[in-house]
């Protein structure tokens, strides 16, 4: 230790991160029918999604997530932001997170309160954020989505608020 020197010791605040689409998703539509014949099975063809960006700090009870039409670089470090935004004034945020592509990218903007920590590859279990996104799906699951209306449900799955549809038409199934 240096003498005369007062050491400072920067709080951290562990962070995990994870990303999911959500909305539409269509299958292919089946029918029943006589062996020969050819019945109309007319299905919807829209694919709506939105993907929340979601990050939590467990140990502050803290969390942080955007709703993005894609999930790319350029939305990561808009989430990155947001996140940085969210970690303690004079606190060091780690934020640990999978190896997506556009975690590693290049021209990815990491603010300078933040440290990221790449996951080992295939390893979902060390990743407290997608047992988030099973309780967020579960509330989509039932329902004929659109991205606003996604993004109304995901929102509200996210912050444990009771998810509404306003400006839908899309009643609850």
């Amino acid at each position: 230790m240096p003498s005369g020197g007062v050491h400072s010791i920067t709080p951290l605040e562990l962070w995990w991160q994870d990303e999911a689409r959500v909305g539409q998703k269509n299958k292919i539509a089946r029918r029943w029918a006589r062996r020969g014949t050819r019945p109309r099975a007319p299905h919807d063809q829209r694919t709506s999604s939105v993907y929340i960006f979601g990050a939590i700090c467990p140990q502050q009870g803290k969390g942080a997530a955007l709703v993005m039409p894609r999930c790319d670089t350029q939305a990561m470090s808009l989430h990155l932001a947001e996140v940085a935004q969210a970690v303690a004034p004079g606190a060091h945020g780690v934020m640990l997170m999978d190896r997506a592509g556009w975690h590693r990218a290049k021209d990815l903007v990491v603010p300078d309160n933040l440290t990221l920590v790449l996951l080992p590859a295939r390893a979902p279990e060390l990743n407290p954020v997608e047992n988030i996104w099973q309780t967020v799906c579960s509330l989509l699951k039932r329902r004929w989505l659109v991205p606003r209306y996604a993004a109304n449900e995901g929102c509200a799955g996210w912050s444990g608020a009771e998810p509404h549809a306003s400006g839908t038409s899309h009643a609850a199934g």
